[in-house]
């Protein structure tokens, strides 16, 4: 049976991402400039010609929205609440200056929040049991940086390259996915020069 491939992917740009909040469990809508990375990685699929048997998003509007942006809304997805950022407990909506060093580890716990060891099982869990439900062998899944990259960091012994770098919005992990293993390809990232909004 062939590998399926798996394309992880951040969400586009916040108001929150732009005023540097603590933005874990709460939600906040996509600039234009968020809407433009969206589709600047929507296009990068075309461009590819990668199309998706299936797709998953966060249940939160941010993820959503970038998920419908970069399929043009043509492709129908579930919304999974497994797929969920970190939750920061009552650092919420909060300034990003009040985050601990990394790694954030245990910290929030005290404070209503996930554990580092609490986001990593979760996102594992949710993603294994839908790529092994799944019949589609290229699936498109929509969450957030710090959920994505402690997904990534389960699975580093099967990294195929040195450095994860920064989850940047709508940066993409790409993976392969076969017995049961996750094998981290490429990290995609898009050129955003052309927008015009700045």
């Amino acid at each position: 049976m062939m590998a399926k491939i798996l394309y992880l992917m951040r969400h586009g740009q916040t108001l929150f991402n732009l005023r540097h909040k603590v933005q874990g469990w709460c939600d906040a809508p996509l600039t234009d400039f968020g809407i433009y990375q969206a589709k600047v990685a929507g296009q990068y699929f075309k461009d590819a010609g990668i199309t998706f048997d299936d797709a998953y998003s966060s249940t939160q509007e941010r993820a959503c929205d970038t998920l419908e942006l970069v399929t043009e809304g043509r492709v129908p997805y579930q919304r999974v609440k497994g797929l969920k950022e970190w939750n920061f407990g009552t650092f919420e909506g909060e300034s990003e200056d009040l985050n601990p060093p990394l790694p954030y580890k245990d910290f929030f716990v005290t404070y209503g929040g996930e554990s580092q060891e609490q986001v990593q099982a979760r996102m594992a869990s949710t993603i294994l049991h839908l790529m092994q439900e799944t019949d589609g062998q290229s699936v498109l899944m929509v969450s957030h940086g710090g959920a994505m990259a402690n997904f990534a960091r389960v699975w580093r012994k099967n990294w195929r390259l040195d450095d994860l770098g920064h989850m940047t919005n709508c940066g993409i992990l790409k993976f392969t996915f076969e017995n049961d293993q996750f094998y981290l390809e490429e990290v995609i990232g898009h050129d955003f020069s052309d927008w015009e909004g700045k």
